[in-house]
């Protein structure tokens, strides 16, 4: 398994239930990661980290609600209600998720003018978050991704491992989504065309 690692894609308090944000049953997926967190010899975080105002954020836009869509300079972003804020509560890892095992925590969303979901880009998809060098550096060749959300933060991630070079599996046992307007079996479907191996 040196050649592999565990990806755990934002498993913070305002994804799970009663956040800010929460993914219906995300809290469901935990004990499954700790147990894969104990399997694996390297094993990775992202942490969604964004500072307050955020312009990804309805609040900053005035007259727009969450999930509304705004064409930003990179193109077309979702609003979403402010969540995982710098330095509060929401941000930080569940309180059940085993993470002390990490070797590395990518933070992304810090930039205030572009959103992250991807744990290699930020949404412009050439703004790197340097896990592509580290995983390189490190000679892993096969990523595994689990975490929330399967059809936002999860996708966008194996489908840049996919393109980086990497073999890149989704244990969809070991993730929640979002699905807005049918986004799940859309990204599914992506990820499968892309060489993405859906588990």
């Amino acid at each position: 398994m040196a050649k592999d690692a565990l990806i755990v894609i934002d498993v913070q308090n305002d994804f799970c239930p009663g956040g800010l944000l929460a993914v219906d049953g995300g809290n469901e997926i935990i004990p499954i990661i700790n147990k894969l967190i104990m399997r694996f010899d390297h094993v990775i975080l992202t942490q969604d980290w964004h500072p307050a105002g955020h312009s990804s954020f309805a609040s900053t836009h005035p007259g727009k609600a969450p999930f509304e869509t705004i064409k930003m300079p990179y193109g077309e972003q979702t609003l979403w209600p402010d969540h995982c804020i710098q330095g509060m509560p929401g941000a930080d890892f569940h309180p059940d998720l085993h993470w002390t095992k990490a070797e590395l925590i990518v933070r992304k969303g810090f930039r205030p003018h572009i959103d992250s979901y991807s744990a290699f880009f930020e949404n412009d998809h050439k703004t790197p978050t340097g896990l592509a060098g580290y995983l390189r550096e490190r000679e892993i060749t096969n990523v595994t991704f689990a975490g929330l959300a399967t059809d936002y933060c999860v996708a966008y991630s194996a489908l840049d491992a996919v393109t980086h070079g990497f073999a890149a599996d989704v244990l969809l046992d070991a993730c929640r989504a979002i699905d807005m307007g049918g986004s799940l079996a859309t990204l599914l479907a992506t990820m499968r065309k892309a060489g993405v191996t859906l588990i």
